[in-house]
């Protein structure tokens, strides 16, 4: 996977995250992955993941085996 380009990504904190947590991450839906990177340092380095990877994950946080999105 090439670098994908994070100079116009649109980064998002979770709903269920209040303002003046600490302790969250933002993601940002690229082309072909999603972006993860330190809510409290935006400069900080970014994890790249492919979006299939990515909607596993969250699929088996929420406990439907990465069906929904």
């Amino acid at each position: 996977m090439t670098a994908p380009d994070l100079a116009h990504a649109g980064w998002r904190k979770s709903s269920r995250s209040g303002p003046n947590d600490s302790n969250c991450v933002e993601v940002a839906e690229l082309a072909a992955a999603v972006g993860v990177r330190d809510s409290k340092d935006p400069s900080s380095p970014v994890l790249v993941f492919a979006s299939y990877a990515w909607s596993s994950f969250v699929g088996g946080l929420r406990g439907d085996g990465g069906k929904s999105r």
